[in-house]
This record gives C-alpha cells, structure tokens and sequence, in this order.
C-alpha cells in the first residue's frame, strides 16, 4: 500500500514537479497550483490536523495522492483538493472560494464540504455525516475524486488513530467510500490494498 507523505510543504511539491517527478503529460499549472495553495495556507492559518501536524499538510497529500499516485491533471480538481476543507473549517465561503477561483471550483468544494450538523450531540453528528456520504453517490465524477484522494489522506495511518475511532471510521470507510472508488481504477486498487492492510479492524 502506497502512502503519500512526501509532500509536507507548497515548496517541496512545487520542487517535485517542477523536476518531473511526475510522468505522464506536462504536468499541473504550478503557477495556479502556487496561488491556491497560498490561499488554502491564508485561510486554514494555523490549524492543526488531530494528529498536531499543520493542516496544510492533509492538503498536499490529497494533491500528492492525485497528481503522484492517481495521474489527475484536471485544474479544477487539483484547486479543490487543496481547497477542500476551507468552507468546512476556517471562515472561507463558498463566495468566497467562487469570487478567487471560479464556480467550478466553488461548486466542486460544494459537494464535498459536510454541512453542519442538524443538532447537537454525537449521534445527530453522526447522523449528519452519514446523509453527507449518501450525498456523494450522486455528485460529479471530479467531487469524487476529490473525495476518494481527501479519505486516502485520513485513512493511509490509519494506525496512528485512537483505537475506537479505528474501527469505526475503517466501518465507515469501506460503507460509503469504497463504493465511489468502485469506477476509478487507480483509486479502486489503492483502496483494496489499504483495505486488506487493515483488514485486523474489520
């Protein structure tokens, strides 16, 4: 199972492929690459991931996982993977993300932002994410993706998680996420290996 971990800040990515690491076609638009990762910087500020690392690092792991490991060179994809989290978490709108990048951009962020729960308490929390993965049955082949590549980044350390939570996100996982990988190649073979290598939490 491929982990995707090498790209901890803007400039190391940009270094990577600015180098070629990358096969295939010419490659992402660093410079557009550049300025959104500068505003995912902007608005995630100093936020930590649970794990204490800056948060902006689960932002270039799902961009390593699509451009590295998934061949993605769609721009707009590429902006929503580095932008996923900004309506979620930080004081960002989706106006704010349409007026910067563009409304395909807004509305890729769109689908895979999780609105806030109904209530309060774990199980209308719970309640709420679960509606939310429904949801991405019926989005776009991009937000998809989006997705799959944002899960790859939570689920590849999996092990460095609390036990409970553990179980209950891989339950999670293989419920609602293996599914949408079903029609991606690459994805759908990264998730049967992640799956297998985790297979003790089943």
């Amino acid at each position: 199972m491929e982990v995707f971990t090498s790209w901890r800040t803007w400039d190391t990515a940009r270094a990577d492929l600015a180098a070629g690491a990358v096969a295939g076609a010419a490659g992402p638009d660093l410079d557009r690459l550049g300025r959104t990762a500068a505003a995912a910087a902007r608005w995630h500020g100093d936020q930590l991931r649970p794990t204490g690392v800056p948060y902006v690092e689960h932002l270039l792991e799902a961009l390593e996982v699509l451009v590295r490991g998934a061949g993605e060179t769609d721009p707009a994809i590429l902006d929503a993977a580095l932008l996923h989290d900004v309506v979620e978490d930080t004081a960002a709108t989706l106006a704010d993300v349409e007026a910067e990048f563009g409304p395909e951009v807004a509305e890729l962020v769109d689908w895979v932002t999780k609105p806030p729960a109904g209530g309060a308490g774990r199980q209308a929390k719970r309640a709420a994410k679960a509606a939310y993965l429904r949801r991405l049955r019926d989005a776009p082949r991009a937000a998809v993706v989006v997705k799959l590549a944002d899960r790859v980044s939570n689920v590849q350390r999996l092990d460095q998680m609390p036990p409970d939570f553990q179980r209950r996100y891989y339950a999670e996982t293989v419920t609602y996420i293996l599914p949408l990988a079903a029609d991606e190649p690459w994805f759908a073979a990264w998730y049967a290996a992640w799956r297998e290598r985790f297979a003790h939490l089943r």
